[in-house]
């Protein structure tokens, strides 16, 4: 009489068993996922890395305009110059400041919109003094002051950049020195021509740091001055105290 007993307690203990196994499944696919920069990786709104685009949307614009301020090409250049300055260096550096902020780099997405708003800016004074020249006349001391203030903004952006890489040191340090040379070029004539040639290379230094993270990405090399290895910020969910993370230099 006690074999049917002992039959039902065995296949009891395996229902346990079972129903224990499926709740521990459970557990485990229900378990939070890691954040990334402070966001669930599946909800991660922007998937790709939009630094390369918005370093090359400030590079091609700024060589752009520096073939004129160097006198490689002749002032008839200038309207081709504005529409890239509108539309890549300013319209589309902004979108991809704008998209570093939703990706969490605060550091990328500031700088990219602070020169995504310049150069839309600039596109507009400058359409404005040429095509009405009575009504706009140039402001020698204002601009001076004006390229001084950028000069400064470029420098605060420059310290941040002490803690990243190689080349966004470049960048952000000849840009530094660029935008102190227009303002003197304001009244020298050398002076606005060293500016074309530092800022050709500051342009230039953007374009290089914009491959360098691409193909940092995409073919895993290593350009000179490009981030290294495991230059992620990966946070997780548990407290402070616990949480790890790589330091993250990318601008990105």
């Amino acid at each position: 009489m006690a074999e049917p007993f002992e039959k039902v307690k065995l296949t009891q203990h395996a229902w346990e068993q079972a129903a224990q196994d499926v709740e521990k499944q459970v557990q485990a696919e229900m378990a939070p996922l890691p954040l990334v920069f402070g966001r669930d990786a599946e909800m991660e709104f922007v998937r790709g890395d939009p630094g390369p685009f918005g370093l090359l949307c400030f590079g091609m614009t700024t060589c752009m305009l520096m073939f004129i301020t160097t006198a490689w090409s002749e002032k008839a250049f200038l309207p081709t110059v504005f529409c890239y300055a509108l539309f890549y260096g300013g319209f589309g550096q902004f979108v991809a400041g704008v998209l570093e902020l939703i990706k969490g780099n605060t550091f990328g997405g500031t700088a990219f919109a602070s020169y995504g708003a310049f150069w839309m800016g600039w596109f507009l004074l400058e359409y404005l003094t040429v095509t009405h020249p009575t009504a706009y006349h140039t402001a020698h001391t204002g601009k001076t002051l004006w390229c001084g203030l950028w000069a400064v903004l470029t420098f605060g952006f420059f310290i941040v950049t002490l803690r990243k890489n190689g080349c966004l040191m470049t960048i952000f340090s000849t840009l530094v020195i660029t935008f102190a040379l227009l303002a003197g070029g304001m009244w020298d004539e050398r002076c606005e021509r060293a500016a074309g040639y530092l800022g050709f290379f500051c342009g230039s230094s953007a374009i290089y740091a914009a491959f360098a993270f691409l193909y940092k990405a995409e073919l895993g090399v290593s350009l000179p001055g490009s981030p290294g290895p495991g230059h992620t910020v990966v946070l997780t969910r548990d407290p402070p105290s616990v949480a790890t993370a790589t330091e993250g230099d990318q601008v990105v």
